[in-house]
């Protein structure tokens, strides 16, 4: 349910302007009210794609092809290409797939970014510790969504904090490798950027709150449709979607903000999660799932502003690892646009502390609305506060007397 609830607004936005057929792993359940056909066939497998594409373009005069799921980037660019329709070259995609190869573009081109070294082994890992110097970042060459990503302060959490984020390298496609990376200790954000014909345009930003460490689990972010941090990001943003050959698309930028100045994190180059694109029309009134569409089918996206608001989204995380009881809302509060509960009484949560991550951690998410930043986050904390959220704790996780779910 997890596509649903963080992605059924790009399908239901895009279908109000085309029609949509659909390549799917498994049968579409929700996705039919939004469907003209589909066709089943696994989206990392290059010939099954290929083939699924082939035949439905036979049915039907396909304008584009476009996916916002991360591991689907390089297979669906080759599908375009194949069909002779708009696309990245899926070369340039790899690139950003694999962030050790982002790293080398940023570096080549001069993009601020993160010192960074590429390892196969624990021992190669531990030596580029050390000579980067504590705290230093692990993460997957090849990943997403802040899996496998954990930050380590001394060299006696060395071992364990290498075996988590090799776990999750283990399963990437591009790369099964681990970078070991320069901490930037700085506030997180993201540039919310629209590529056509190699001409970029950044729509806004989107200031994150990282939280639960060693982890990087994000737990809220807000956009400002007057964000002043915009017009000072936007050259950074560009120069790196420029050095990643980014040329048709929209894309996610990820910043950390050093002693005062951007040092680029990656670039993704999808619509963001965590319903940032969703935050960003409730914010400006631009639509990048239409926009990644208009793309898509060679048209030029219409990007100008229709809104001058902010809008954000707390996530709804628990306390400790458990059983979830019970979740509902208590009363309604002024400016909630919407909350959604995407787990079920009698659902497992497990923390990323007790080798959980979002998708086994979080219960749903609040989105409110207001005319700034602070209006839109005081609102987030009144209706999260208006939540009654139970977890019936894991043995091991027992709480203090009193305490409940966050």
């Amino acid at each position: 349910m997890e596509a649903h609830a963080y992605r059924g607004y790009c399908l239901e936005n895009v279908r109000a302007h085309y029609d949509v057929v659909l390549i799917s792993g498994a049968e579409p359940t929700w996705e039919k009210d939004f469907l003209l056909d589909y066709a089943v066939a696994d989206p990392t497998d290059q010939a099954a794609l290929g083939a699924a594409g082939r035949a439905l373009a036979e049915r039907y005069e396909l304008a584009g092809v476009m996916t916002w799921t991360e591991w689907y980037l390089v297979p669906v660019a080759r599908l375009a290409r194949q069909l002779g329709l708009p696309t990245t070259a899926p070369e340039a995609l790899q690139g950003c797939r694999n962030k050790h190869t982002s790293r080398s573009l940023f570096a080549r081109h001069g993009v601020p970014s993160a010192v960074s070294v590429s390892v196969r082994t624990e021992r190669e890992a531990a030596d580029a510790a050390a000579l980067i110097g504590y705290p230093v970042v692990l993460k997957p060459a090849s990943h997403a969504a802040s899996m496998g990503v954990i930050r380590v302060d001394t060299a006696n959490d060395f071992p364990g904090a290498y075996a988590f984020a090799a776990r999750t390298a283990n399963h990437g496609v591009e790369s099964t490798q681990v970078l070991v990376e320069e901490y930037l200790d700085g506030p997180e954000v993201s540039v919310e950027c629209v590529t056509h014909q190699g001409q970029t345009t950044v729509v806004a930003v989107t200031r994150k709150t990282v939280g639960m460490p060693p982890f990087f689990e994000e737990l809220a972010h807000v956009v400002d449709a007057n964000d002043p941090l915009l017009a000072a990001l936007a050259p950074v943003a560009v120069a790196a979607l420029d050095a990643v050959g980014i040329t048709d698309g929209v894309s996610h930028v990820e910043i950390r903000i050093v002693d005062g100045r951007p040092r680029l994190i990656e670039v993704n180059a999808r619509i963001a999660g965590d319903m940032i694109g969703h935050l960003v029309h409730l914010a400006t009134g631009v639509d990048l799932a239409r926009a990644a569409a208009d793309i898509a089918c060679g048209r030029t996206p219409d990007l100008t502003p229709t809104r001058r608001q902010a809008a954000a989204i707390r996530f709804i995380y628990p306390a400790y690892s458990g059983t979830l009881t019970a979740r509902s809302v208590v009363k309604p509060t002024g400016g909630v646009e919407r909350v959604r509960f995407q787990r079920q009484p009698g659902d497992q949560l497990v923390l990323p502390e007790d080798g959980g991550n979002l998708f086994t951690a979080r219960i749903g998410f609040v989105i409110t609305t207001g005319p700034t930043a602070t209006a839109a986050q005081d609102r987030a904390q009144e209706a999260y506060r208006n939540l009654d959220v139970q977890v019936a704790a894991a043995p091991q996780t027992a709480p203090a007397a009193g305490e409940h779910a966050a």
